[in-house]
């Protein structure tokens, strides 16, 4: 699995568990502390989506560069004349 298919992935767990926060919010036997801190756990997770999708995109519309070779001392030769 590669860098991206990772992101992928990790990108769509996030979504998942978003939406399931959404769906356990609007329980009306939470309390008002549990909510907050799953308003809190729901920006957090919003972030790291956020962070996920920029870098998803940067990496698809990005060309691929080939790296650039390393600087090597070039080989001396005496010659003889």
């Amino acid at each position: 699995m590669n860098q991206t298919e990772m992101f992928d992935a990790d990108i769509r767990a996030l979504q998942q568990w978003l939406r399931e926060a959404w769906q356990q919010l609007g329980d009306p036997s939470l309390t008002a502390f549990t909510r907050r801190e799953l308003r809190n756990q729901m920006k957090q997770c919003n972030t790291e989506l956020r962070a996920h999708l920029q870098r998803t995109a940067r990496q698809r519309f990005e060309p691929h560069r080939e790296p650039i070779p390393s600087f090597t001392r070039p080989r001396l030769r005496i010659l003889a004349g």
